[in-house]
């Protein structure tokens, strides 16, 4: 009998897909030790791993690790500007492109680029701009192109750092290398550098006081290249948690 050859014939033996299903995640302890083991209230990051010059196809790379949060990042030029309506002859353009891989989150995405992408990227350009030496370039335009492997939270806090490092890497001009930090706000106590988990659930009784803060500091000038917050929190609390993340930036 004959067979048809662009049908892709499926395994004999087959598993149903709920084995595969994750289980629900644990709901975030209102008090103690968090999850992983880190403390509340104190400002206490996840393990870091960094490496430069990854991909040589690139001008400049780097790849970051922050407990399961996988990113990499790819800077091309500087180069001539693709649109000479966009051409300064005074500065270099910055552009930046911010995206997910699909198998990056718990619920599967895809590669079109999305709204959230978007405003990450976005973002992502704010942060970066202020640091990049762009009157160094005049003409050209340098391109950044971060892409997440894994999220697991605080993505784009170390999307900036390994942004910076892919930069800096690049041998771009830069004024301070950019680093980024992220708390979130639970009620009357503070997570930093949060998981996805606890930055998708509100472990707090009460429905004010929760929020997000991710910040883009420049550590040797002392200045704040981004700022972006999320959330329902006062002013009091925006300014004591931008007071406790900028100490740990100069810390040695």
């Amino acid at each position: 009998m004959p067979t048809d050859t662009k049908r892709v014939r499926g395994p004999e033996v087959s598993q149903s897909p709920s084995l595969y299903f994750c289980r629900p995640a644990a709901a975030v302890p209102l008090h103690g030790p968090r999850a992983d083991g880190r403390q509340r209230d104190q400002v206490d990051v996840r393990p870091v791993f960094v490496r430069c010059g990854l991909v040589s196809q690139a001008k400049g790379s780097a790849y970051i690790e922050a407990g399961n949060t996988k990113l990499m990042c790819c800077v091309y030029g500087p180069r001539e500007t693709e649109r000479k309506d966009e051409t300064d002859m005074k500065c270099g353009r910055l552009t930046t492109d911010m995206r997910f891989a699909p198998f990056s989150c718990p619920e599967r995405g895809s590669w079109i680029q999305g709204s959230q992408d978007k405003d990450l990227s976005l973002m992502l350009h704010e942060s970066l701009h202020p640091a990049v030496c762009l009157h160094k370039y005049p003409r050209s335009q340098i391109e950044v192109n971060v892409m997440v492997l894994e999220n697991s939270g605080s993505v784009l806090a170390h999307a900036i750092t390994c942004a910076s490092l892919a930069l800096a890497d690049a041998g771009i001009e830069m004024y301070d290398l950019v680093l980024g930090c992220s708390i979130r706000q639970d009620g009357d106590s503070y997570m930093a550098d949060p998981s996805y988990i606890e930055e998708n659930n509100c472990s707090s009784v009460s429905s004010g006081n929760q929020g997000g803060l991710t910040v883009a500091f420049l550590p040797s000038l002392n200045q704040i290249s981004g700022l972006q917050s999320d959330g329902e929190m006062t002013e009091e609390t925006l300014t004591d948690i931008a007071s406790l993340i900028l100490p740990s930036f100069t810390t040695p």
